[in-house]
């Protein structure tokens, strides 16, 4: 699963907590970035685009799909929206750090409940739940080493990449998601495992499964490597 954040949007670039507010689209560097992390990921066989419905997501999403063969068309899902922020949306970041919730938010987030808004914990549930009903999906569809792309939210893809590293809700601002960023989870039955986090530029090549029929491909393997391997580029 390529975890991709949407690009910088006109409230981003304000300072504003955009949440769930309808109209709000990428701005020309924002738009820049998509077509960046489009670039990086055409090199790539995506068995499918898959996006958040909100407009910034879905343009970032056409954009990967646009440098796809065929440009496939992407899927929205909404288990991976955005955080319903209730009340804090719309409204200015620094104006919201005064808030006694902010304080909560950054020390103890599974504890905090957006007024008029979403738990913390219940967003991190649906977009987990709905990432691994996806991959099960597209690997049952298309084989192990099936590749497809999730474009997300940055609080979002931070509570996925948080549960993916066996870490509590509570350590999840420890990690950073910057917008067009990808990161990378390979989803096996023993364990997540977190090949990426935050990736601006990069060869992704070496993501790409062998050239081989999806009915002769050979599962790889689940278990970790003592010493840590030698890397994607080994032979197998």
């Amino acid at each position: 699963m390529i975890l991709v954040r949407h690009g910088r949007t006109t409230a981003n670039a304000t300072g504003v907590l955009a949440g769930r507010l309808p109209g709000v689209k990428l701005d020309d560097t924002g738009a820049a970035q998509a077509a960046r992390t489009a670039g990086r990921l055409a090199v790539l066989p995506l068995a499918g685009v898959v996006t958040s419905p909100l407009e910034r997501c879905r343009q970032t999403a056409r954009a990967i799909a646009k440098a796809q063969p065929g440009s496939p068309r992407p899927t929205s899902e909404r288990g991976i929206t955005e955080c319903d922020y209730g009340d804090w949306s719309g409204r200015p970041i620094k104006e919201l750090a005064k808030e006694k919730l902010w304080s909560l938010v950054q020390t103890q987030p599974s504890a905090a409940v957006f007024p008029n808004g979403e738990a913390m914990t219940a967003m991190q549930a649906r977009a987990v739940a709905a990432v691994r009903r996806l991959d099960a999906a597209f690997e049952a569809e298309h084989g192990s080493g099936a590749l497809w792309v999730a474009v997300s939210h940055g609080d979002v893809i931070k509570s996925v990449l948080a549960d993916a590293l066996g870490m509590h809700l509570d350590l999840f601002q420890r990690l950073h998601v910057d917008p067009a960023s990808v990161s990378i989870v390979r989803y096996t039955s023993s364990r997540p495992y977190v090949l990426a986090t935050n990736t601006h530029s990069g060869d992704l090549s070496w993501l790409a499964p062998p050239a081989t029929t999806k009915r002769h491909r050979r599962a790889a393997s689940t278990d970790a490597v003592v010493g840590g391997g030698a890397g994607p580029s080994a032979t197998a």
